[in-house]
């Protein structure tokens, strides 16, 4: 727990929590009025108006919002309940020790070197928690390319952080992406192994040798689509090297739409058309498995005429 420092005049929220432990759902007006009986009904009605309710960690402003048997209700009697929002990034889960996001694409992950006054998610979010409380902190955990929209986690705490980093491989479940590349590929699904290195331009490359300094990469991809001349791909990750699933679509023959770093000609979307979708996780904390997936975005499933077969869920770009 933080300590207070001197002088400081920020002070923890005064927040009342209630559980529903009844068997009959209530409208969240009369759970207030019947769980906090020292509040007028003029204060409730302000509270739902300015956001100081929540049901289950999400804030409501609805009077009869369904209250259900072992829901929680908080209540927070010293302000609003801070919500994040922002043009760039969704909030998906946050709990006390992680937080996992959807991020717009052009948006970096984490600042480094002259990119260090750009908006990054990292920022973004740091500044979200410190609005909740000036001891708040957030801890990286893993990043996603500049150009690249989608799944991404954040710690809370340092613990949580080094949990995951240290133990990536076993902790991270399920990682899966949906790209947009050009031309049709032939093969429904496969595997792409190789070596990749980097150049002292900062371009990773592929080898199918190994040699001093190159890490093992594997890809597996499977076809989800196929229209207008592109393939819509699903890529899963065995290893998550810098650029790796760029790369091996280069050296698959199809480079990613809007990938002009890795071979694509051109970019109908104006950005590159790599969104991480899937991520699967052991709660560092915890240790339940979390599984979270986003839709894919819907510009990328118009460029190959959606996909046959199914009512596939879509998303906007962020």
């Amino acid at each position: 727990m933080a300590i207070q420092r001197k002088n400081s005049n920020w002070q923890p929220d005064n927040i009342l929590a209630r559980q529903n432990r009844s068997d009959l759902i209530t409208p969240l007006m009369q759970f207030v009025t019947e769980n906090f009986p020292a509040a007028p009904r003029n204060d409730v009605k302000k509270w739902l108006k300015f956001g100081h309710l929540m049901i289950n960690g999400v804030v409501t402003n609805a009077f009869d919002a369904p209250v259900a048997p072992g829901d929680w209700v908080e209540l927070n009697l010293s302000r609003p309940f801070i919500v994040f929002r922002h043009p760039r990034m969704q909030m998906v889960y946050e709990d006390d020790d992680v937080i996992v996001v959807n991020k717009g694409y052009g948006l970096l992950s984490v600042g480094t070197g002259s990119q260090k006054k750009e908006e990054t998610a990292y920022n973004i979010l740091k500044t979200y928690l410190k609005n909740a409380s000036p001891y708040n902190k957030i801890f990286v955990i893993h990043r996603l390319d500049k150009a690249t929209s989608g799944l991404m986690m954040f710690a809370k705490d340092p613990e949580a952080q080094e949990a995951m980093q240290h133990n990536w491989n076993n902790m991270v479940l399920e990682r899966k992406y949906v790209a947009v590349v050009e031309g049709f590929v032939k093969e429904d699904e496969g595997v792409i192994k190789s070596y990749l290195g980097e150049t002292s331009q900062f371009e990773v490359y592929s080898s199918s040798e190994p040699k001093e300094g190159l890490l093992a990469a594997t890809t597996r991809y499977k076809v989800l689509a196929r229209g207008y001349g592109y393939s819509l791909i699903e890529f899963s990750l065995d290893t998550g090297r810098k650029n790796q699933i760029r790369v091996h679509a280069k050296e698959l023959g199809h480079p990613i739409v809007g990938d002009r770093k890795y071979g694509a000609k051109a970019s109908p979307l104006n950005r590159l058309a790599l969104h991480a979708r899937t991520l699967r996780f052991v709660h560092p904390v915890t240790r339940k498995d979390m599984r979270f997936e986003t839709p894919v975005p819907a510009r990328f499933l118009k460029m190959v005429g959606g996909i046959k077969g199914t009512k596939e869920s879509t998303s906007d770009d962020i």
